[in-house]
């Protein structure tokens, strides 16, 4: 997976004030996050460039990271230094970080880079061996969209933008779908296609990871902002947390 997020990926990765760096999005998932830390350290699992990261500082609350891309890294080091966010290079699946923290958190679909059950169980428990007594792991993370795939038809249209098609292709034996991100240039006929594979997990199967984990669900949002989740929401907030003893 980290062969995807080359230099020249994480050098375009930021797009300040616009889509998931936008202000809307970012100020009620950093206010959520900080609730939930409760005045203690929180441990971003794929920490990338610091979207959420250095806002969620920003905020008081102390952050470290774990993220498998030196160049992400790289570019989340032109914004903030080690002493201010440190980050360990090495997959959220297993790679530890000095200490305890109050709060674990993995957003923006991020679980679904692990591509097979056995990493992402191992991601829970990596999370619970970072936390104290009742601390809690936070996922953000799309409900397969299985619905709207017509039998005998392997792919959806994501978006249909003037500059930008997002396609899914699905493999629903190993719970896979690629994403094909076709990018085009402006003023010409010609496309930049780039790939990127998730295992999808229901809600369900998320809460029974959790469990063999030792977490139980604490709450289940359809966004940040605490909205009710429903059989239509197309995402999900999923608050897990740890015994307290």
């Amino acid at each position: 997976m980290d062969e995807l997020w080359t230099r020249e990926v994480a050098a375009a990765y930021d797009t300040p004030g616009v889509g998931m760096f936008a202000d809307e999005v970012l100020e009620p998932t950093t206010e959520r996050l900080a609730e939930l830390a409760a005045g203690g350290r929180a441990l971003e699992f794929a920490i990338g460039t610091g979207r959420v990261a250095l806002p969620l500082a920003a905020r008081g609350v102390p952050v470290s990271g774990i993220e498998l891309s030196e160049p992400m890294v790289e570019q989340l080091r032109t914004k903030a230094g080690e002493t201010g966010i440190p980050v360990v290079i090495g997959d959220m699946a297993g790679t530890r970080v000095d200490g305890e923290f109050a709060l674990v958190y993995l957003v923006f679909n991020t679980i679904s880079n692990l591509l097979t059950q056995e990493e992402q169980v191992a991601c829970f428990r990596n999370a619970a061996r970072h936390l104290s007594p009742g601390g809690a792991f936070v996922i953000e993370l799309w409900v397969p969209e299985l619905r709207r795939l017509p039998p005998g038809t392997p792919a959806t249209v994501g978006i249909a933008d003037p500059g930008y098609i997002l396609l899914d292709t699905y493999d629903v034996l190993r719970q896979h779908v690629t994403s094909h991100h076709f990018h085009f240039t402006p003023g010409s006929t010609e496309a930049h296609l780039g790939r990127t594979p998730h295992r999808y997990i229901w809600p369900a199967e998320l809460d029974l990871m959790a469990q063999l984990a030792g977490f139980t669900l604490e709450s289940r949002h359809a966004d940040w902002s605490g909205a009710e989740f429903t059989a239509d929401s197309p995402s999900h907030i999923s608050v897990y947390r740890l015994p307290a003893d």
